[in-house]
C-alpha cells in the first residue's frame, strides 16, 4: 500500500501536535510550521512529507562528516551489538583509543581527557578544574558568548534570552567581545589597536579579585552569530590571562574537529595553545559526546573523585574515533579550507547584490550573513532572517540563525561537501533573498 502525500502530511501534523502536548514549550523549533525530520544521508535530509533538503546547518553545527555517514554508522552498529555501556567505572579499549588519538591531534601538551555527554558538561568540567587548580574563583568570559544550558553554563553565557530565572553569576565577569562589525567602543579595525582585547585586563582589575581562575571563550562565537575575532586578538588576551594567573580555556564545541579548515581546533587559527579544550557537536557527528582535554599536570590536580555514567561510552567513543578517521582519510580539513573559501567568496558576491546583507564573516564551514535594514545605521533585521529561513526551506535549503538580535544567518554544512554543493546552496539562498525582495 502506497502512502499518499496527504497521509504523510497528517503524520507530520500529528508529530507536531504531540510535540506541543508533551514537550516543554521552551524547546524552540524553527519555522512557522516545524519541520519533522524523517531520514538523512550525507548532505541531504528528508522530512516526513518526503521533501528533500540540502542541509547547510547540520543539527546546529554538529553533522561534520555528513548525515548517517556509513564510515561512522557501520562502526556504531557493530559496537552496539558487541558492548553498548559500562560507565567510567570500567575501562574499555574504545575510550582509551579515543583519548590517545585526541592527545595526538590536540595542540601543545593537551593529553588527558575527561568524557561527558555534551558541550555544556565539558565546559562545566573545565571551569570546575580551573577553580580547583588556582587560588581564585573568578572566571572571565565574553559578551555574546554561549556556553550551554546548565545553571553554570548559563552564567557564562552572555545573551539575555538564555539567562532567565535563577542564573547566579557569582564569580563570572564578561569582557567586551571582538565584534568588529558592531564594535561597542565605536572603533574600526585595524586602527583600533585591538582595544577589545585590552579590555580583558581592565575587567580583571576592576571586577575580579585581581587574580582569575580562567578565561573561557569560543574562538568563533557560535550562538553569537559566528563572530570572528581579528588575528591578533587571542594572542593579546592569552598574555593578559597569564599575567593574572588564569588558565586559558578554548570552547571548541562548534569550532573543533576541522570545522574552521586546515587545523583540528579553532584556536590554532589564532596561534594560541590553550590550557584546556572543550569539545562536542562535530566530535560525534550526531551522537551525544563531549570532552574536556587538558595537560597531565592540570588533570592530576583534580580534587576528589569523579565519574561519568555515559561519558566515554563504548558506542560514542567508537563514533568519535571514526569521525577523526574520516577527517584524516578524506583530508577534510583541507577540503574545509578550500571549499569553505569558495563558499565565502560566493556569499560575498551575494552581499554585493543584496543591501540586506551587512556583514559576511566566519571561517571554513562556519559562515554567516548579518542582515540589516540599513548598512549605515546597521539596524538589525531579524524579521528578514525569519523570512529567509522560511523561503529557504520552501526552496529546499536548511540554514540556521543566531546573534543577540536574531539577525544573523548561520551556515555550517558538512565538511565533505563539494563546490557543486556550494553552488546549489548559494543558488537556493539567492532565490530566497530574491523571493522576499519581491
Amino acid at each position: 500500500m502506497t502512502t499518499t502525500p496527504q497521509a504523510m502530511a497528517s503524520q507530520s501534523d500529528a508529530v507536531i501536535k504531540k510535540h506541543k502536548e508533551f514537550l516543554w514549550p521552551a524547546v524552540v523549533n524553527y519555522y512557522q510550521k516545524p519541520l519533522v525530520a524523517d531520514h538523512a544521508s550525507m548532505q541531504y535530509l528528508w522530512d516526513l512529507d518526503g521533501k528533500k533538503y540540502l542541509d547547510f546547518f547540520g543539527g546546529i553545527v554538529t553533522v561534520g562528516v555528513g548525515h548517517c555517514n556509513p564510515k561512522v554508522t557501520s562502526k556504531i552498529k557493530a559496537q552496539v551489538d558487541r558492548l553498548q555501556h559500562t560507565s567510567t567505572l570500567f575501562p574499555n579499549e574504545h575510550i582509551v583509543a579515543l583519548a590517545e588519538k585526541l592527545a595526538q591531534i590536540t595542540p601543545g601538551k593537551l593529553q588527558k581527557s575527561f568524557f561527558t555527554n555534551s558541550g555544556t558538561e565539558a565546559n562545566e568540567a573545565a571551569i570546575l578544574l580551573a577553580r580547583m587548580v588556582g587560588e581564585s574563583y573568578d572566571i572571565v568570559a565574553l559578551r555574546h558568548g554561549y556556553a550551554g544550558g546548565s545553571s553554570l553554563a548559563k552564567s557564562v553565557t552572555a545573551h539575555a534570552n538564555y539567562r532567565k530565572a535563577g542564573v547566579i553569576s557569582v564569580g563570572i565577569s564578561h569582557a567586551i567581545n571582538p565584534y568588529c562589525y558592531r564594535c561597542p567602543l565605536g572603533l574600526k579595525y585595524p586602527d583600533c589597536g585591538i582595544a577589545c582585547a585590552n579590555d580583558v585586563e581592565n575587567l580583571i582589575q576592576t571586577t575580579t579579585s585581581g587574580n582569575i581562575a580562567a578565561f573561557i571563550a569560543e574562538p568563533i562565537q557560535g550562538v553569537g552569530g559566528f563572530i570572528t575575532p581579528p588575528p591578533e586578538y587571542f594572542k593579546i588576551v592569552f598574555r593578559i590571562v597569564k599575567k593574572y594567573g588564569g588558565l586559558f580555556i578554548s570552547d571548541e564545541v562548534q569550532t573543533g574537529f576541522g570545522r574552521t579548515g586546515k587545523k583540528w581546533f579553532g584556536i590554532e587559527q589564532w596561534e594560541v595553545v590553550p590550557d584546556m579544550i572543550t569539545c562536542a557537536k562535530s566530535m560525534g557527528n550526531g551522537v551525544p559526546i563531549g570532552a574536556t582535554i587538558t595537560t597531565a599536570e592540570l588533570a592530576d590536580q583534580f580534587q576528589g573523585a569523579t565519574i561519568s555514567t555515559f561519558g566515554g561510552n563504548p558506542v560514542t567513543s567508537v563514533a568519535a574515533r571514526a569521525v577523526i578517521e574520516v577527517i584524516e582519510e578524506e583530508n577534510l580539513r583541507e577540503n574545509t579550507h578550500v571549499v569553505g573559501g569558495y563558499f565565502r567568496g560566493q556569499l560575498e558576491e551575494l552581499q554585493q547584490k543584496y543591501p540586506l546583507i551587512g556583514d559576511v564573516r566566519g571561517m571554513g564551514m562556519m559562515q554567516a550573513l548579518e542582515l540589516v535594514k540599513d548598512r549605515q545605521t546597521k539596524e538589525p533585521a531579524p524579521e528578514a532572517v525569519n523570512q529567509i529561513l522560511e523561503r529557504a526551506r520552501d526552496n529546499g535549503l536548511l540554514i540556521g540563525k543566531g546573534g543577540l538580535y536574531g539577525n544573523v544567518i548561520r551556515m555550517a554544512p558538512p565538511m565533505n561537501i563539494t563546490k557543486a554543493d556550494v553552488d546549489e546552496g548559494v543558488r537556493l539562498l539567492d532565490k530566497s533573498f530574491e523571493d522576499i525582495r519581491r
